[in-house]
């Protein structure tokens, strides 16, 4: 077979360079749509090359490759959905949200891990990881379900009213750095040593801690960068008026960077900056500019880290996948996220019971579970069974990306009509 040189991966680059331009436009709200496509071609790409050629970007041999790709696309998806986000933070006005993180996303991790230790027979470290990888909702692969994008005036009130959408894309713009802990958690038990030697530190540093520098870093470089942006005493200087959305790819990697040196989650760092830089003249078109940049940078690598995923399908990455590891992804795409999903948004008195059952149902897993089985993988060894997470993880993703994808229009299309249909109050 063919060997994969550095011109295979210019190629690459620049077919997903174009196909990242013409997709998601062609395909939005299209029963097949973009990341079905990129799979597939990836998937027949992976036949064509075959197993040798492309190992040295297979996830089996060399996690780190995707890591650092799917990385990237994560931090990158996150700023584009925290500017997205026309509402202001609050605590009552993002209470689906709360409920979703913290309900919903504790008991799939819980239940996942579970199964994957008794029907699977994963160990409990395997097992936790499967499911900590499993547990976020996509930034990258739900753009048919959330919120498009910023608006000014009065375009923006239709966004901040659609409860569905804004509960979709504030739990994808938290939770895939919610899951960190429970990663760490599968890592130091893969290490071997005894619970009660890293328990405490694991409570008080990776669950409280991490988060704690995170959410401080993210919010204040995000208030200086958009006073900056915004409001910088030099009129000529400010980026905002010069119309520059180079200032998002700044404020992405400045923060990520700052945050991960500091010992905090990049991932919630970006999001909380892009909200924050948002909290500052929400109003303006700037953020519309910013938010399109950074779209399409997301759209580019996540057809890369697609195409990657799909020629591993072809080339081994299924080959441990067992009847019950499959029915792992199968319990959590129909059973287990919306059952949970349900029960947290059961009293939330913005969401009517139809929108309810789209909101629990529509927990798009994707970029971010590759990312997470990645990064544990380098960090700690967990021997033959990182075949069998891969092996699940990958399988789950592409359910998603099959029932979310063909699904999320149609539906989502639907409950607007329906919203359309009801009479007015009197």
């Amino acid at each position: 077979m063919t060997e994969l040189t550095i011109e295979h991966l210019y190629l690459t680059g620049g077919i997903a360079l174009l196909l990242a331009a013409v997709l998601p436009r062609l395909f939005r709200d299209r029963v097949i749509t973009a990341p079905m496509l990129m799979l597939g071609a990836g998937a027949i790409g992976g036949l064509v090359i075959g197993a040798d050629g492309l190992r040295p970007v297979s996830p089996l041999s060399h996690p780190g490759v995707l890591e650092h790709l799917a990385e990237v696309c994560v931090i990158v998806a996150l700023m584009g959905v925290g500017l997205a986000i026309d509402r202001p933070l609050h605590w009552r006005t993002w209470g689906s949200t709360w409920k979703l993180l913290l309900i919903t996303m504790p008991l799939c991790i819980a239940a996942m891990a579970v199964f994957g230790w008794w029907a699977v027979a994963l160990t409990p470290a395997a097992a936790a990881l499967m499911a900590a990888a499993l547990a976020p909702t996509d930034p990258v692969l739900a753009s048919d379900v959330q919120v498009a994008g910023p608006t000014t005036g009065d375009e923006g009130s239709a966004e901040e009213d659609d409860e569905v959408r804004f509960a979709l894309t504030s739990e994808a713009g938290l939770n895939d750095a919610l899951a960190f802990p429970f990663v760490y958690l599968a890592i130091f038990l893969a290490s071997g040593d005894a619970v009660r030697s890293w328990l405490g530190g694991w409570l008080a540093w990776e669950l409280l801690g991490k988060i704690a520098i995170a959410v401080v870093i993210g919010a204040v470089v995000g208030d200086v960068l958009g006073r900056t942006l915004f409001r910088f005493p030099i009129a000529h200087a400010r980026l905002a008026e010069r119309g520059e959305p180079i200032a998002a790819l700044a404020a992405v990697f400045a923060v990520y960077g700052l945050t991960e040196l500091a010992g905090g989650y990049g991932f919630l760092a970006v999001f909380v900056c892009a909200v924050a830089m948002r909290r500052i003249e929400r109003g303006s078109g700037y953020h519309e500019q910013m938010h399109g940049l950074v779209e399409q940078l997301e759209q580019v690598l996540t057809l890369v880290v697609l195409l990657l995923v799909g020629a591993a399908l072809t080339t081994g990455l299924l080959t441990a996948l067992s009847w019950p590891g499959a029915a792992a992804g199968v319990l959590l795409v129909f059973v287990v996220r919306p059952a949970f999903g349900w029960l947290a948004l059961r009293r939330s008195p913005d969401l009517e019971p139809r929108e309810r059952a789209v909101t629990a149902f529509f927990g798009i897993r994707g970029i971010g579970s590759v990312y997470y089985v990645s990064y544990a993988l380098t960090r700690a060894d967990f021997g033959a069974e990182a075949e069998t997470i891969w092996a699940i993880v990958s399988f789950t993703i592409v359910l998603s990306v099959i029932v979310h994808g063909a699904g999320a229009g149609w539906v989502m299309k639907q409950l607007e009509d329906s919203r359309h249909e009801q009479p007015a109050p009197a």
